[in-house]
């Protein structure tokens, strides 16, 4: 009996509602100081909201109780929405990038934050360096591309062939490339997991893990990073993802 309750008091407890609250609104003020002030702007909008309805109503008083919550939920999802836009800035135009990026994918997805290709225009030069990531899901394969236009396509288009030769002709592949052109599917790192959530599903949830399978058995795929070039240390931060 004591040894259980020594065993529960040594086990780390986890944060609590609000503490995880205030270390989502510190790391987040950190990339966005004016998160505070947008928090406050909303929930202040939100309560005076509701006390106007209440006026109209002549029962102020109970909307402005039933305002509280309401007031602490609008505060809530403006710190979700700021969290999330400095969680990528904090990785924006980083080597690897798209790799953290693709962390965030909702379940379902099948993804590789280590790059399957990659190569480096000059050695130790992290900015020269094109990398390709994969994720599979039911849209298909979908191939994530970063670094110089030239290099990266290369890349990609050598990918895509080797997957379509071994996942097979009926799985889709899609390159999409990180990059602020605007050109076809090219999109910023803040957009590309919503782009890839909102591709068309055309594989059942039992061929996505056959064609994973496969290419999890692929070798040869990976070969060794350029020196200097290291994405797991490319991180998303997750709390700021969750953003509540």
């Amino acid at each position: 009996m004591f040894r259980k309750k020594s065993a529960q008091s040594a086990a780390p407890k986890k944060a609590g509602r609000f503490a995880q609250v205030r270390q989502v609104f510190t790391a987040t003020r950190g990339a966005d100081p004016l998160v505070g002030w947008w928090m406050a702007l909303a929930s202040l909008g939100t309560l005076l909201a509701m006390v106007a309805i209440g006026a109209l109503v002549k029962h102020w008083v109970y909307f402005l109780f039933l305002g509280l919550p309401l007031a602490a939920l609008a505060a809530s999802v403006v710190l979700s929405i700021r969290a999330k836009r400095a969680a990528y800035k904090s990785i924006e135009g980083k080597p690897g990038a798209a790799g953290a990026a693709l962390s965030s994918l909702r379940k379902g997805w099948y993804f590789e934050q280590q790059p399957v290709a990659a190569e480096a225009g000059r050695a130790g030069d992290m900015s020269s360096t094109a990398m390709v990531f994969r994720a599979t899901g039911r849209p298909g394969v979908v191939l994530v591309v970063e670094g110089p236009v030239a290099r990266a396509t290369k890349l990609a288009e050598a990918e895509r062939k080797k997957i379509s030769r071994i996942a097979g002709a009926s799985v889709p592949v899609t390159v999409v490339r990180i990059g602020e052109g605007g050109g076809e599917h090219e999109v910023s790192i803040r957009k590309v997991v919503s782009k890839i959530q909102r591709m068309k599903p055309v594989l059942t949830k039992q061929e996505v893990s056959a064609v994973n399978k496969r290419l999890k058995a692929m070798g040869g795929l990976r070969p060794p990073l350029p020196a200097g070039v290291d994405p797991n240390r490319v991180r998303m931060d997750r709390k700021a993802m969750r953003g509540r």
